[in-house]
């Protein structure tokens, strides 16, 4: 899907977006192709090497990450500002069976466009999408409790704290945290 996420006036404004190419206004979220694995890779690697907010290999190789990234199972966007891949986020049956009615997603922003608003844009997109194919609910299995930004911006968007899982997340500088089962309907 090639459409306008995010509309905002040229400036500094609440729905300006922040990139190497400077303030964006329009922002774009599509599907991703095989083309966009290095753009991917580009945002991927990063979180994943600083351990903080995934509970997944830190040390996984390009090949690794994007192999989970990119896996038959997930349904894999983009977005795009003038041509720059800036986020990347996958949806995917939480789980299989009776469970498949709900939804999940794992988002990633590029370092220079967090607080910009594409996570938000990048999870009404999902939100909407996920409702399209029929998902009933969404639900986000391990948020780290530290990623408060997360926290926060999940919560906002409708999302409900449904349970907490004591010191299930081993953080490279705070040692074992909580984890967070984040839940919203559709």
């Amino acid at each position: 899907m090639n459409r306008p996420a995010c509309h905002g006036r040229v400036g500094r404004g609440r729905n300006s977006i922040r990139t190497k190419l400077g303030y964006l206004t329009l922002l774009t979220i599509r599907a991703a192709t095989l083309a966009d694995a290095d753009a991917i890779w580009s945002i991927v690697g990063p979180i994943l090497r600083a351990g903080e907010t995934y509970a997944l290999p830190r040390d996984w190789s390009r090949s690794d990450a994007l192999s989970y990234w990119l896996s038959p199972d997930h349904e894999v966007f983009v977005a795009e500002a003038q041509g720059l891949v800036i986020g990347t986020y996958f949806l995917q049956a939480n789980q299989r069976g009776g469970g498949a009615h709900v939804a999940n997603c794992g988002y990633m922003t590029a370092p220079d466009s967090v607080g910009r608003g594409v996570a938000t844009a990048m999870c009404r997109h999902s939100l909407g999408h996920a409702a399209a194919r029929g998902f009933r609910a969404m639900q986000f299995n391990c948020v780290v409790s530290t990623n408060e930004r997360a926290v926060k911006l999940w919560r906002h968007l409708g999302f409900d704290i449904v349970g907490t899982i004591p010191q299930a997340f081993e953080h490279p500088v705070l040692g074992f945290v909580d984890t967070l089962v984040m839940h919203r309907t559709l």
